[in-house]
Parts: structure tokens; C-alpha cells; sequence
């Protein structure tokens, strides 16, 4: 589904990515790992052409993803994004921010997306709130939305960036039940956390960055109960056991 080949991304002087090797296959979960600036949500951006990189290969399935070019409109077909900060359309409501891609994006008929989009809610358990604007839901519920919206795109892969670090600490586990249900139900996801129980009980795979680097990676339960490298043992170890 993504293929890295030594993937570069600087800006100006300063070096973010320093040659990413990886390959994720279809239904597979990821998990990407590391300290703040280690250049995770950098490579996420990369994959959806939010972020142009200089140097090496990124393909998505089966496609380069190349920001200049119409390609990028075939990627971003394949790939939803979910972001930190939810980015919905504070003067629509939930139903009519889900309803957005498929009606001016896919250009599909609005009974179809509307029901869909409805069904979407649901199924995130925000049936209820389908009227109700941005500002009057928690920061749960607005991620949750977000989900639905990215879902009612029909992706093949979702790319999460940090879906959980804008949100009050009860409010996580919403947001993490549903991305475990799609995980349940093999959707390929890409997901940048902080949230290391949630990736050894979910992810297939894990990333771990630091410097703009791949410091390591591999099967989720083995990466995070026995890591090989000196540097992700001290890292698990920051962050399961902070001082």
C-alpha cells in the first residue's frame, strides 16, 4: 500500500528526513513512534503531498506521490487524513462536514452521501449529534466527526496524525475505540501517537524515528516489550515511566 525509498524532506537548512526506508502493506495498522521532531508528522504529510519531498520515492498504491504533479489528486483519493485539530467547517454541521467530500469531491448524489454519511455517524456513535455545529461537541466528538468524514471517502488507508493530543485525557478512549473497530476491521492505517498501549494492543507495526531516522522498526509486540536498540529502550522507558 506506501512504499519509503530513502526519503529526504528539509526545510532550508534544516534537515527533518534523512533517508526513510519502509513498506506498508494493505490492512496493515502502523504505528509511528519517536520524540517530538523526529520528523513523524512530516512523513505523514509527505504521503498526501501536504509536504514536498526532495529527495527518494514515496508511492501509495502503486502511485509516486509527487505534490506538483495530477497524481497527487489519485493519491489523495486513496489516502483520508485525520488531523490533530479536527479541521471542520465550524459553519456546517457534523452531518454536512461529512458530507462534504463525497458530495463536491466524488461528486455523488446527496440522498446516497446523506445516508451514508448518517450511517458514518453511527457508527461513531454520533447518531444523535448529526444537526449540531463544531463549537457545541467535545474535542471527542469533533475527532470522532473527523473519522466519519475521512471514512465517507471510501479510503484505502487513513493516515492519523496525532488524533488524541489535542484532547482532554477522558476524552481519548472515544476517539481510540473507533480506531481500534477499524483496525478490527483491517483498514490500513498510518498513525502518528504518542499512545503506546494503544499501538501495542493495535498495531501491526512500528515505526520508531528519531533525528529523521528509523531507528527501528517491526512487529508491534516485539518492538515495545523487547526493543533491539539502546535508543527506543530509552525512549519506551521516558515515556511509559515518566519522571
Amino acid at each position: 500500500m506506501i512504499i519509503f525509498e530513502d526519503v529526504h524532506k528539509s526545510f532550508g537548512e534544516f534537515q527533518v528526513l534523512k533517508g526513510i526506508d519502509a513498506r506498508i502493506a494493505k490492512g496493515q495498522v502502523v504505528c509511528l513512534i519517536g520524540p517530538s521532531g523526529s520528523g513523524k508528522s512530516t512523513l505523514l504529510r509527505c504521503i498526501n503531498g501536504l509536504e514536498c519531498y526532495q529527495r527518494g520515492l514515496i508511492r501509495v498504491g502503486g502511485v509516486v506521490v509527487d505534490a506538483r504533479s495530477r497524481t497527487i489528486h489519485d493519491v489523495r483519493m486513496r489516502a483520508s487524513m485525520v488531523f490533530q485539530r479536527f479541521n471542520l467547517f465550524p459553519h456546517r454541521t457534523a452531518l454536512e462536514n461529512v458530507m462534504e467530500g463525497p458530495l463536491y469531491v466524488l461528486k455523488e448524489g446527496r440522498d446516497e452521501v446523506c445516508e451514508r454519511s448518517l450511517s458514518l455517524l453511527r457508527r461513531v456513535g454520533l447518531g444523535e449529534k448529526s444537526d449540531a455545529y463544531p463549537a457545541s461537541l467535545s474535542g471527542g466528538q469533533q475527532q470522532r466527526v473527523a473519522i466519519a468524514r475521512a471514512l465517507a471517502m471510501r479510503p484505502e488507508l487513513i493516515l492519523f496524525d496525532e488524533p488524541t493530543s489535542a484532547l482532554d485525557p477522558e476524552m481519548v478512549g472515544e476517539v481510540l475505540a473507533v480506531m481500534r473497530s477499524l483496525a478490527e476491521e483491517h483498514m490500513t492505517m498510518l498513525i502518528v501517537t504518542h499512545e503506546i498501549q494503544f499501538a501495542r494492543e493495535v498495531a501491526d507495526t512500528v515505526l520508531f524515528l528519531d533525528g529523521g531516522r528509523i531507528v527501528e522498526q517491526g512487529d508491534a509486540t516485539q518492538m515495545l516489550n523487547n526493543p533491539q536498540k539502546e535508543r527506543t529502550r530509552d525512549f519506551l522507558r521516558r515515556v511509559t515511566h515518566p519522571v
